[in-house]
């Protein structure tokens, strides 16, 4: 394995804070929204998660890369962050299994990072000031010239990225004797969603993020699925006229992250972007139908008006976060179509929440029986 060379890098904050540490990735700069993610393991999941597109990531535990990397565990086919920040960056790792350093996969993919820094200071300052947009270099040591191109960073509030992850043409995952087939509406999936519909017997064909009703309706689905996806959900209205179709149309309707969000706009609930959103594996939710509490994997800054919902006539709250009570699940009372807020295909994270899979399955069979 190669000796890496770290140079020195910058990390400057859109309210002005600026850290010094070393490089990581590939030499250069990059800029995006700064969030942090509280999970433990995982990393290669969370840097090909789709929904992170336009994010630059601060991971809060302490080592990154100590395991390397394998194909089997991405989430889509590249890197989706703008840029990693982290404490303790390992160019060498452990894993006998192992297909090769994140250094190496990192450069290849032109992903510029920055370590050796106080992340649980960092990670304090953006939990109390909020979301923010920053810029990492490796490259640039003037201030002003990167006070110049963070400016040009665009804010992530009324920004569509869907159209910039999504498939560019229409794919299929069959099976030799389906029980179901599911549409999948791809704002941003994640492949390990589409392995839980696979693993319960529903071969899917994913749709690219535009495609209208009419034409996935053509296939002729037992029901559909909105997945997750990047970018604020109130400029993804494309989304949301399929939706409404769907909801019409009465066919079953599963809906993930920004699914959720398109789900509650479709029955003219806004969403809102939050102070600091929910990224992690440990993030507590009650499942108000049943009374348990689930340990859940999340990632996204938008959440559900939690106002415009309590007097809804045709949709109910579900799940509810523990930490700050915003909402989690939803339901419609008169139609087959639910949604959470989290990710229960787990991946990385516990799996407290693939039931939901099931629920969905049910569903399905419920309206084949109809």
């Amino acid at each position: 394995m190669k000796k890496q060379i770290s140079t020195e890098a910058i990390l400057l904050l859109e309210d002005g804070t600026v850290y010094k540490g070393k490089s990581l990735g590939r030499l250069g700069t990059s800029g995006g929204e700064l969030c942090f993610n509280t999970g433990m393991t995982g990393y290669q999941e969370i840097f090909t998660d789709p929904s992170y597109f336009g994010q630059m990531v601060v991971t809060t535990v302490s080592h990154v890369g100590n395991y390397g990397v394998q194909h089997q565990e991405v989430e889509s086919d590249r890197i989706q962050i703008s840029g990693l920040v982290c404490k303790d960056f390992s160019h060498h790792f452990s894993r006998k299994t192992a297909e090769g350093s994140l250094q190496d996969y990192f450069e290849k993919a032109g992903v510029v990072g920055i370590c050796e820094i106080d992340t649980r200071a960092l990670v304090r300052h953006i939990r109390d000031k909020g979301a923010m947009n920053a810029i990492v270099s490796s490259e640039i040591t003037d201030l002003d010239e990167l006070r110049k191109k963070l400016a040009e960073v665009p804010s992530m509030a009324g920004l569509e990225l869907s159209s910039k992850v999504s498939t560019s043409a229409t794919y299929e995952h069959t099976l030799e004797d389906p029980k179901f087939r599911v549409a999948v509406l791809d704002l941003g999936v994640k492949q390990n969603s589409l392995h839980n519909f696979l693993k319960r017997g529903c071969e899917v064909k994913v749709f690219p993020y535009n495609t209208s009703f009419e034409e996935m309706e053509q296939w002729n689905p037992d029901g559909y699925f909105i997945s997750n996806g990047p970018g604020d959900p109130a400029a993804t209205t494309f989304a949301v006229d399929s939706v409404k179709q769907i909801l019409q149309k009465e066919k079953p309707l599963f809906g993930i992250c920004m699914g959720h969000q398109m789900l509650a706009q479709a029955n003219g609930i806004a969403t809102y972007k939050m102070h600091n959103g929910h990224r992690g594996l440990n993030h507590p939710v009650k499942n108000l139908l049943t009374g348990l509490c689930e340990i859940t994997s999340q990632n996204h800054g938008f959440v559900v008006d939690a106002e415009q919902l309590r007097n809804h006539p045709e949709v109910e709250v579900t799940h509810i976060n523990l930490n700050d009570n915003t909402i989690e699940g939803i339901r419609m009372k008169n139609k087959p179509a639910f949604s959470v807020q989290y990710h229960p295909e787990s991946s990385p994270g516990p799996h407290d929440s693939e039931y939901l899979f099931d629920n969905f399955v049910a569903l399905l069979e419920a309206y084949k029986i109809k």
